[in-house]
């Protein structure tokens, strides 16, 4: 009987030594500051947090179909950017009405055809393909495949004979000429970072060397390219240059006989970008400070600032044409826009935002420094990250704690590329 008490009390101390053991290994590593240890965020946390893309909307980039499970990734996640086809439309309706104002001489030749060359920036992006479009459709030179104007890039079209684009008629000062797209192409560097301005400039140089006396207008698909052919050669050579982004170096050459550009209102897209965020983190209905005015009075007007496409998630800027009568009211396209210039009163958050090319001249002198007034009128600590305009994992691998950040704002190198930031936050 001795011998049994004492074994059962043998055995009890073990359990009791082992219990004590696990407690042990169960307790936080000492803090030489007695500060309490980090709390570990769950791997679904991030995935729950407020998320906008912007400027280059999660589609597909050979057929433009939206990525509806990027744009619906959770309950607060939205797209801001601007409506690209009004804007493509309203580009290619202002080189019209340019060469209306300016009939006589607008044939520099004396051919009888008003050429001219276009700037594509993506042939992947879907704002990229709708300025395209926009062009050739008020220009008359597009063609239709399945119900749609085709973008595709016509390369050297001097005689015509391109597939993707035709030859069209417009009458001037009651005469009839032919509008000819005489060469067209994707401005791509060899890096592969597209919308690339030492491209255009490379590609003006090539096209006045051969054919450059038939050269009436030049397009760009946006200021950066534009701007990059203007210094290049339209400048001197006195050939209206027409952009689009209302940049301010390109709003600023309008008085140098750069033929126009357009706004598409980034004052408000950039708002917009960190105003959902903010509403998100505050819980309030998303319209605050958007359609409905906020405690601090900021709010914008639907139908002719922005529009909402809430099958889409999707919020649009409205653009506006910036050509010679109107133009000094553009020139500092920082400004923050009157409407919604009032500090809001909210608990500061911290934001992770990327911008996909630190080379990109809308983004890098228009968006992000109206981004960095926004984020002190919203109370927002915003993180900014710069790619190379080339690879995604450049931005994603900048990404290795998504806890440390309460939001997001992706804007992605490739349209198509919403999975690889998706993957990160469902970690």
């Amino acid at each position: 009987m001795k011998k049994l008490v004492a074994l059962m009390t043998v055995l009890a101390l073990s359990v009791s030594l082992v219990a004590c053991g696990a407690a042990k290994e169960d307790q936080p590593a000492a803090n030489n500051n007695s500060e309490a240890p980090a709390k570990t965020e769950s791997k679904s946390e991030n995935a729950k947090k407020p998320l906008v893309w912007f400027n280059r909307q999660p589609s597909n980039s050979s057929t433009g179909e939206l990525d509806m499970t990027a744009l619906t990734f959770n309950d607060d996640t939205y797209y801001v950017g601007f409506d690209a086809n009004q804007g493509a439309e309203l580009q290619g309706t202002m080189v019209v009405d340019y060469l209306n104002a300016h009939a006589d001489g607008i044939d520099r030749n004396g051919d009888g055809i008003i050429g001219y060359v276009l700037a594509i920036g993506d042939v992947g992006h879907n704002d990229s393909v709708a300025r395209t479009r926009g062009v050739r459709k008020a220009l008359g030179t597009g063609i239709e495949v399945d119900g749609a104007i085709d973008a595709t890039p016509a390369g050297t079209n001097t005689d015509g004979s391109a597939s993707v684009v035709k030859d069209a008629e417009i009458t001037l000062g009651g005469k009839t000429y032919t509008v000819r797209e005489l060469a067209s192409q994707e401005m791509k560097n060899s890096a592969g970072a597209t919308w690339d301005a030492a491209t255009a400039g490379n590609a003006i140089g090539t096209w006045t060397a051969t054919f450059g006396d038939q050269i009436d207008i030049v397009v760009s698909n946006n200021d950066g390219m534009g701007m990059s052919m203007f210094n290049a050669w339209a400048k001197d050579a006195k050939v209206p240059t027409f952009g689009y982004d209302a940049n301010s170096d390109a709003v600023a050459a309008i008085a140098e006989g750069y033929g126009g550009t357009i706004s598409q209102h980034a004052d408000v897209q950039a708002y917009l970008t960190l105003r959902v965020l903010r509403n998100a983190l505050d819980g309030v209905d998303i319209d605050t400070g958007i359609g409905t005015a906020d405690a601090a009075g900021n709010q914008l007007t639907e139908g002719e600032d922005f529009v909402y496409n809430a099958d889409q998630r999707s919020y649009y800027a409205l653009n506006i044409a910036v050509t010679a009568d109107n133009y000094t009211n553009f020139l500092d396209s920082t400004m923050v826009y009157s409407k919604v210039s009032n500090k809001v009163d909210s608990a500061t958050k911290k934001v992770w935002l990327n911008i996909y090319n630190s080379s990109d001249n809308f983004l890098g002198s228009t968006y992000q420094p109206l981004l960095q007034n926004y984020d002190d009128l919203l109370n927002l600590d915003v993180e900014y990250i710069a790619g190379d305009g080339q690879t995604e994992s450049n931005i994603t691998n900048r990404l290795a704690n998504p806890g440390e950040y309460d939001a997001f704002a992706i804007n992605m190198v490739k349209t198509d590329n919403a999975a690889s930031y998706m993957n990160i936050l469902n970690q």
